[in-house]
């Protein structure tokens, strides 16, 4: 549970500091969750808005095992 630095997009979505991945997860799930961005049909699948396209690197659709990949390469270190 090391705390890992953030990228700047990725603290636009869920605020600054360096963070462990599992606070991290927890973040992206609720800004998710308040912005309703899970599709209805399928809700393994996350539709981003423009602060998560930044994230995501594309506004399609992405799965939430391919959002923590994603994450985890780009956006902590």
């Amino acid at each position: 549970m090391q705390p890992m630095k953030i990228s700047e997009d990725l603290a636009e979505v869920i605020g600054r500091g360096p963070m462990p991945r599992t606070e991290v997860t927890k973040k992206i799930w609720a800004y998710i969750k308040s912005k309703k961005l899970q599709n209805p049909k399928n809700r393994r699948n996350i539709v981003p808005d423009d602060k998560l396209a930044k994230v995501f690197g594309s506004k399609k659709q992405v799965s939430m095992f391919e959002m923590t990949k994603i994450i985890n390469q780009k956006h902590l270190s």
